[in-house]
């Protein structure tokens, strides 16, 4: 029985992100598939790469509570994060949005920039993507990236097991 041979390239349509069953708001992450499933750490992953891959996703408002009052809780969360060799957190703000501190929050800009530059230091990039359809774009291509570089990564694995090999031993 011969197997198939592997495609050569990955589509986004061949790659199911899943999405953790309790985001109440998920993102579209098209053109890929989407899938609900429970995720031990993140919102998005990509189905069979679930301990490879973590997205954690926070609104502005979220975020802000993240380096304020639920910080102790989300520093936990952060160091979850850092098990998997894919992750991020991405925020629907900006930079400037966070250093202005227009907000209703007590929290104070230099209080969410330290939280910002203490998570990055920590080695969790953080990806302010300013809006809610520009960080679903941007979760969708590191998923996407994320599944290409370990589909590439078993397919040269394949690759290498199937083909014979060519070089010759000396005795």
């Amino acid at each position: 029985m011969t197997r198939p041979p592997i495609p050569a390239e990955l589509r986004p349509d061949d790659v199911v992100a899943i999405v953790d069953s309790r985001e109440q708001l998920p993102w579209d992450l098209a053109p890929l598939q989407m899938a609900a499933g429970s995720l031990p750490t993140g919102d998005y992953s990509v189905r069979g790469l679930e301990s490879f891959v973590a997205i954690e996703r926070k609104s502005e408002a979220d975020y802000l509570a993240c380096c304020g009052v639920e910080r102790d809780r989300f520093d936990r969360c952060t160091h979850r994060l850092l098990a998997y060799p894919v992750r991020a957190i991405v925020v629907e703000t900006t930079w400037e949005r966070l250093e202005a501190g227009d907000w209703r929050s007590k929290i104070t800009p230099a209080a969410v920039i330290g939280s910002s530059l203490s998570w990055i230091t920590a080695g969790i990039p953080i990806v302010l993507a300013g809006d809610r359809e520009r960080a679903a774009k941007y979760v969708a291509r590191i998923l996407f990236m994320a599944a290409r570089e370990r589909w590439r990564e078993a397919r040269a694995l394949v690759a290498g097991v199937l083909e014979p090999a060519t070089s010759e031993v000396s005795p």
